[in-house]
């Protein structure tokens, strides 16, 4: 008997934006240590950068797996150090609980039949529907209610506003190095 296997990875829209944003944000820094002369090497500032950018990948690769028997989330090996992941066996969800966040966001947790520990339902992941869909079937909890944490077109501003800031920093690396 072969297992059916759903995979969901984490939305390409969140994953595009927020990268840009990093890159945006980061790459002048060297460029412009330079060009006000800091006494820190760009080398150590690429270094970082890099660094950095494999760190928000690792992150952003989250990956959740919903099986016949569980639903775990995951993350790359060289990642794992940092952040494990979890599995949870369908027998053992109580229910969901809605959690509001700082924000005022709404959050939803995996209560266990035990109460030891609860997990997060991932909410920004691709085909987030269809993965709540199946969380119903295995689990029986009622989950119409259940919307993403944050809609896409929050992104595509967010998005915009990158490519702007892109832009900018085009702009100000061309200022920098064609000025020394």
């Amino acid at each position: 008997m072969t297992q059916q296997q759903a995979i969901f990875p984490l939305s390409p829209l969140i994953k595009i934006t927020l990268l840009s944003l990093y890159l945006g944000l980061t790459v002048p820094l060297p460029f412009l240590a330079e060009f006000t002369a800091v006494p820190i090497p760009a080398n150590l500032f690429w270094f970082g950068i890099g660094l950095g950018a494999v760190g928000l990948y690792g992150a952003l690769s989250e990956r959740v797996i919903l099986d016949e028997e569980k639903i775990q989330v995951t993350y790359p090996r060289f990642f794992r150090f940092f952040r494990s992941g979890w599995v949870l066996y369908w027998s053992e969800i109580k229910d969901l609980k809605l959690r509001t966040t700082g924000s005022g966001g709404l959050v939803y947790y995996f209560i266990t039949h035990s109460a030891e520990k609860a997990y997060l339902l991932p909410m920004r992941v691709a085909g987030f529907a269809r993965m709540v869909k199946l969380v119903e079937e295995k689990t029986g909890i009622d989950t119409t209610d259940i919307r993403p944490l944050s809609q896409p077109w929050m992104y595509l501003i967010l998005l915009g506003f990158t490519l702007l800031l892109l832009l900018v920093d085009a702009w100000t690396i061309w200022t920098a190095t064609t000025q020394i």
